[in-house]
């Protein structure tokens, strides 16, 4: 029985039958939009930016909204005494030097977007946690209040910034300075401002949606700002079309990034509440669309799975998301541009990553994992991808781009190379450009059947994945294949390929005495067999980045050969024994 209810073939928005997903193009931003931006920053300095800053004072907020989310328990603890825990790296605040950054860009994410508040604001009374935050709010003023330069006033943190000091004011304007109180209030007047000019200069996806967030919030909370509501709601409504998908999911396809922008959009719909006012449809129609998105890439342990840098989070803070929503609905199953395939049954849960890799110039840091995929069996995991290259906490560099790999993901590899390359400026490249998909249901089992042009180019080969999970949920079998495609690049004869399968957190895995097959126990005490034809199987170690952020050591199965010139298949199945 499948766990998202008896849904009929072609019910629940799956269609069954072959279809083409491809991409827009491969390239980045070109040199011209380079230089654009960095002159568009440099206009910041100018006088007459500054004379576009300039405007009435407000006096007052016009109304306080309810932040929908709560923030990290352990971070307003910390913050509590003393100090910035950001995944990992721990600043105090009386040692930040704000002149002079040299904490990584999470930390500056977190510093600089007022994330802080929440967090505070979940520990803390307002007379415990009020000293702390206007005693951080006035250094931050002292440095960049006046200065528009940096990260600092990057668009999309001001929004950001704007939705959290709104919706926690009693924290930051609890002062009986009333020229500290007349700072604040004119600082966030003026980040409105910069935004009017500056919001669509954010990248695509969740950092336009929050400037634009921040326009309208402006435009809801700050007096006479009736104009720029109107104003923000239009820019909004562009930023929603340009960031999201029609399925709801996000261009960057980081269910990281679909997460932040479910965030952003409950914190505004919370902006419109506390003027007794409704969120325009444009927003609500995508928050509606976007949750049953995220939700199609949760496993059973009601965490994500691991896809374009973004870790698994954690079950609860996931779950605050969806509440905050205030969305009711079932997992998607089968997306069109998002582009994972959800396979559920009995237990167990297959998600694949059945489209090509974003495109460059929308998104910084893509992953190179076509058609790769994930599996749990209930709440355990058992192939998962190595994951969490965006959100890792103090790894080398190098460590984090190889996270982005191919082989970081549990897909086949051919000639230790990636499905789509990726560049030293961190931006892909060439490599697929379409997957062709195909999917069928029945109640004996749930069928996809895939292919890529990544390798074609390069190697000759097209990667074809048949992936089958039966109706009890017991077993997943599989076929990878290297089908010769076009004019083939020839390297003595044969080419090298592994198909690689990284083990969930515990599963131990012990080889037969054929070399065939291996045993996976999983800390649940389950027993899953894992046999092959057509290479040779090894085990080796892996790692997987965790809701936190940290590296756990994992195994990996791999099961190498070399393809000649008519191509080469390996079969494979996971069948549950216990």
């Amino acid at each position: 029985m499948r766990d998202e209810g008896a849904i009929a073939p072609g019910a629940d928005g799956i269609d069954e039958g072959k279809r083409l997903v491809r991409v827009g193009g491969d390239k980045g931003l070109s040199l011209a939009e380079r230089l654009s931006e960095r002159l568009y920053r440099l206009t910041w300095r100018t006088p007459l930016h500054a004379m576009r800053l300039k405007g009435r004072y407000p006096l007052k907020l016009i109304a306080v909204p309810d932040d929908p989310m709560m923030g990290d328990v352990a971070r307003g603890r910390a913050l509590m005494s003393g100090t910035l825990n950001v995944r990992g790296e721990v600043r105090a605040v009386h040692a930040l030097d704000l002149n002079r950054p040299d904490w990584s860009p999470a930390f500056s994410h977190y510093l600089h977007g007022f994330d802080w508040l929440r967090d505070l604001s979940t520990v803390a009374t307002r007379a415990e946690g009020a000293p702390r935050a206007e005693a951080l709010m006035a250094r931050w003023l002292a440095a960049h209040g006046e200065r528009v330069d940096g990260v600092a006033w990057a668009p999309d943190l001001w929004g950001r910034r704007i939705l959290a000091c709104t919706a926690h004011a009693p924290l930051i304007l609890s002062s009986t300075d009333l020229i500290y109180r007349s700072r604040v209030l004119n600082a966030l007047a003026r980040g409105a401002r910069h935004l009017d000019r500056g919001a669509d200069k954010a990248p695509p996806g969740a950092p336009r949606i929050a400037a634009w967030c921040g326009i309208v919030a402006a435009g809801l909370l700050i007096p006479g700002g009736e104009p720029r509501r109107a104003f923000g709601e239009g820019g909004l409504a562009r930023a929603i079309a340009g960031g999201l998908f029609e399925d709801g999911g996000s261009v960057s396809r980081s269910p990281a990034m679909l997460m932040d922008t479910i965030v952003l959009l409950s914190s505004l719909r919370a902006c419109y509440a506390a003027r007794r006012m409704a969120m325009p449809e444009v927003a609500s129609h995508a928050l509606a669309k976007m949750v049953p998105a995220l939700m199609g890439v949760m496993h059973g342990d009601r965490a994500l799975s691991s896809w374009q840098g973004a870790g698994p989070s954690t079950p609860e803070h996931v779950a605050a998301v969806i509440a905050a929503s205030g969305v009711r609905t079932r997992p998607l199953r089968q997306s069109r541009e998002w582009g994972y395939q959800r396979l559920a049954a009995g237990g167990a849960v297959l998600i694949v990553d059945a489209a090509p890799p974003p495109i460059a110039r929308l998104v910084e840091g893509g992953c190179a994992s076509t058609l790769a995929f994930e599996f749990s069996d209930g709440e355990q995991r058992l192939v998962v991808g190595c994951g969490g290259a965006r959100e890792a906490a103090a790894l080398p560099l190098a460590l984090l781009e190889g996270l982005r790999t191919t082989a970081a993901h549990s897909t086949l590899v051919v000639g230790d190379s990636n499905s789509t390359a990726i560049h030293g400026d961190g931006m892909l490249g060439r490599g697929v450009s379409a997957v062709e998909l195909s999917r069928q249901e029945s109640d004996a089992a749930s069928r996809i059947e895939a292919s890529h042009d990544g390798y074609a180019r390069r190697w000759g080969f097209l990667h074809r994945r048949q992936l089958v999970l039966t109706g009890d949920g017991r077993e997943l079998r599989g076929e990878d294949a290297l089908l010769p495609a076009g004019r083939r690049f020839r390297r003595g004869g044969r080419t090298p390929f592994a198909v690689r399968f990284h083990l969930g957190v515990g599963v131990q895995a012990s080889p037969t005495a054929d070399g065939q097959a291996a045993l996976l126990r999983l800390p649940g005490g389950a027993l899953w067999q894992f046999r092959c034809r057509g290479g040779a199987l090894g085990i080796e170690e892996s790692l997987w980045i965790d809701g936190a952020g940290k590296p756990q050591p994992i195994a990996q199965l791999v099961v190498t050969g070399e393809a000649p010139a008519g191509g080469a298949s390996v079969s494979w199945a996971l069948k549950r024994a216990l």
